[in-house]
């Protein structure tokens, strides 16, 4: 048995959807790269390959992400590790060939064209429409048409609110630089102070209190500048601290979806398990 040198998967983004998205296709025995910001906003950040960015190194349910320059790939693919780029405008498209590009940043709105056209371009959720800015689109939002793929129209719109209750999704209420009072993990107390957002032009700052009682699921990295109405946090009235630190059933799902979108294309599954059996 011969085996041809293995094609490539760029994910864009590392946020937690992203991640789930990466484990899937990495446990499938899928090359991943993944390229991010310079400053991911990431709020589960337990479970976002994105915290490499900051850490040098993060993993997520077994699976390790490093930050890598360009001239590491190979070494860190090697290591079966998933390295992370930071190039937002996916400028590696020209430079070294994918067979695969996801877009799970969950942007909302149609993306700009990729630099360098690849066989298959999968897109998550609304604002991508396949046919026209991508080859096949993942619905993201709950429903009995979540994680499936359409390789023609759109997924549902973007309504606009968060999934379950809304008051579970913490945001920041003035611009500013986040300052931690808890940890991701912590159990907390209807009223109790999560975080608060010094203002950088006056000597003020905001609380963000919890709503209710449960567990902080997730929380901005603090030090970063934020802008007011901006997802920062998330607290689950569950109060389970497992699913803290466990890609959500909502990832996978989605992650299912694009796999199922790789393997229908037999000539994508040549290039992805190029494995030949001598006669």
């Amino acid at each position: 048995m011969s085996k041809d040198k293995q094609a490539l998967v760029l994910v864009r983004g590392g946020g937690d959807l992203a991640t789930g998205v990466a484990l899937r296709l990495h446990r499938a025995g899928i090359k991943v790269v993944i390229t991010e910001l310079a400053q991911p906003l990431a709020v589960r950040r337990a479970v976002s390959f994105s915290e490499a960015v900051y850490e040098g190194h993060h993993t997520v349910e077994g699976v390790s992400a490093r930050l890598n320059e360009r001239d590491q790939l190979s070494a860190a693919l090697d290591a079966d590790e998933i390295p992370i780029l930071i190039d937002p405008d996916v400028d590696i498209l020209a430079n070294l060939q994918f067979s695969i590009v996801v877009d799970a940043r969950l942007i909302k709105t149609p993306p700009h064209p990729l630099p360098a056209d690849v066989p298959l371009h999968i897109g998550l959720g609304p604002g991508f429409h396949a046919g026209q800015n991508c080859h096949a689109v993942i619905e993201t939002r709950r429903s009995h048409t979540l994680g499936r793929v359409y390789w023609t129209g759109t997924t549902q719109p973007d309504s606009g609110e968060p999934e379950g209750d809304p008051r579970r999704v913490l945001r920041a209420l003035s611009d500013g630089v986040v300052v931690s009072h808890t940890t991701i993990g912590d159990h907390v107390e209807e009223g109790q102070m999560i975080a608060e957002i010094q203002s950088e032009i006056e000597n003020r700052k905001s609380k963000i209190e919890s709503p209710f009682k449960g567990v902080l699921r997730g929380l901005i990295r603090p030090g970063l500048r934020v802008t007011k109405g901006l997802k920062i946090g998330d607290v689950d009235p569950r109060n389970d601290l497992s699913a803290c630190f466990l890609v959500s059933d909502k990832a996978l799902a989605i992650g299912g979806g694009v796999l199922e979108a790789i393997l229908t294309k037999e000539e994508i599954r040549s290039r992805i398990f190029p494995y030949k059996h001598d006669p």
